[in-house]
This record gives C-alpha cells, sequence and structure tokens, in this order.
C-alpha cells in the first residue's frame, strides 16, 4: 500500500486552514494544498492531483457537499477519498455524509496533534476497502 502523501484541504476559516495545513505538513510529513472555497478547490484540485480531500461543511457559497459532488465530476478527481470536517456530528449527520459519498469525518474543533493520525486511518480503510 503506498504512502499519502497529497491532501487538498478546502476550508473557508483561514485561521482553521493554517492551523490545519501546518499541522498536516509538520507532524504528518504530507504536501498540502490549501484552498479557502470550495470554487478555488475546483480550479486547482485536478493541477494539483491530491490523493485525498478534506472538505470544510459549512462554507459560503458551495458547502462542502456541493464540493464534493463538483470535484466527482472531474475524471482525475472521481475515486479519490474525501473527509469531511465539522462541527455537525451527530450521528445521523455522519450516516448522511458517508452516504453521500465521503469516506470520514472529523470532528471540528480538531486536535491538532492526532489530525494527521486520524486522516491517515480514514486514507488506510479506503485502501483496504478499495484492494
Amino acid at each position: 500500500m503506498t504512502a499519502l502523501q497529497r491532501i487538498l484541504h478546502v476550508d473557508d476559516e483561514p485561521d482553521i486552514r493554517e492551523v490545519a495545513v501546518m499541522t498536516l505538513e509538520a507532524i504528518g510529513g504530507f504536501t498540502v494544498l490549501g484552498c479557502a472555497s470550495g470554487n478555488e478547490a475546483l480550479e486547482k484540485a485536478e493541477e494539483f492531483a491530491p490523493e485525498l480531500i478534506i472538505l470544510d461543511m459549512m462554507m459560503p457559497g458551495l458547502d462542502g457537499l456541493a464540493t464534493m459532488l463538483e470535484l466527482r465530476k472531474i475524471p482525475a478527481l472521481t475515486s479519490v477519498p474525501i473527509i469531511f470536517m465539522t462541527a455537525k456530528v451527530q450521528v445521523h449527520e455522519v450516516d448522511e455524509y458517508i452516504q453521500k459519498g465521503a469516506a470520514g469525518v472529523v470532528t471540528k474543533p480538531f486536535d491538532p496533534m492526532t489530525l494527521s493520525d486520524q486522516v491517515s486511518a480514514i486514507w488506510n480503510a479506503e485502501k483496504a476497502k478499495a484492494s
């Protein structure tokens, strides 16, 4: 199984985006591209070629679900696992995200010290399902 290297992280909150990108790069050793909106992610995702995408659920304009649906229309990204990062984590909400195609959900506020492990665990579970 190849190790996860490239992550696209999308969050409209600059502070959250900065902490997540810094944490994933420094602790996880990943290459991370941070985007401030769903539209920015759609512009940059294909060229960046992420192996995993993390989407904030609540964003102005395109929210996480709408962004995921648009990203899935890009042939190179149809099978890239997507994780939602959200404070809305009641059981029925998480079930809905999974049913709509999310690989997993990371709760906000997230713990910077465990974020890389959470992301890697979801990535590994997806790769195990695919093989």
